[in-house]
């Protein structure tokens, strides 16, 4: 193979991959099999990171252990917790990305049927967060302060490597900064080491097609949004 070359089926397989994955929002009941929660997280072992420090750690939920967390984490959200997030929320959204941001939102209400200003419907799609959709499994992904930003990067490199492992394995998936802005409980609940960042949760299982939420797909900006190129 020259420098010229491309191994199309290899870029149709990983195009084919992200085109398609999306964040599910409704999860049927059925338990993935543990072999093939396995198999997801042995791939996603391959995912790159600084000086191969393989900065992160994942507590996933099974069976009766998802349900207990279920139940024990939206108690502490409705107990009216401050959300205390490990990795600081965004300062704002400004210019295209409050648009994106608006766009996106605007999608999920019309798809649940939410009208502007239904503040009760919108109070009980926020708890479905702390609910996991109903997902039968959530994954909580970690890793060490001392690793500092880049020890978080790396994280979330393996945070994309699970989304798309999970698909290519037939499942569905959704990454929750909502769930880790109570990373104090989060440590407490599962027994972590203070020194342990929480990142994100991913909710995982397999979908209910048939629900509207999981109806509408989210855009992407044109390259030339993106892309700055220099020549000279």
């Amino acid at each position: 193979m020259t420098s010229t070359d491309v191994d199309t089926h290899q870029y149709e397989t990983l195009r084919t991959i992200l085109d398609q994955r999306w964040a599910c929002r409704q999860f049927l009941p059925d338990q993935v099999p543990h072999e093939v929660i396995e198999r997801l997280l042995t791939l996603a072992l391959r995912t790159p990171s600084w000086s191969n420090t393989q900065p992160w750690q994942v507590v996933v939920t099974e069976g009766a252990a998802t349900d207990r967390f279920r139940e024990a984490l939206v108690a502490h959200v409705r107990s009216g917790a401050p959300a205390t997030p490990d990795l600081a929320h965004p300062a704002g959204f400004s210019g295209p990305y409050r648009q994106r941001r608006k766009e996106s939102g605007i999608q999920l209400y019309e798809s649940l049927g939410i009208g502007k200003g239904d503040a009760e419907a919108s109070l009980r799609q926020f708890v479905r967060n702390f609910e996991f959709f109903d997902a039968p499994h959530v994954a909580i992904i970690s890793t060490e302060d001392e690793l500092g930003p880049y020890g978080a990067i790396d994280t979330g490199l393996f945070v994309n490597t699970v989304l798309l492992a999970a698909h290519a394995l037939g499942l569905a998936t959704i990454p929750q900064a909502s769930v880790a802005s109570y990373s104090p409980f989060i440590r407490d609940y599962f027994g972590l080491p203070g020194t342990r960042r929480v990142l994100a949760a991913i909710s995982f299982g397999y979908p209910d097609t048939e629900h509207p939420v999981n109806s509408f797909r989210t855009a992407r900006a044109d390259l030339d949004e993106i892309v700055t190129w220099k020549t000279d």
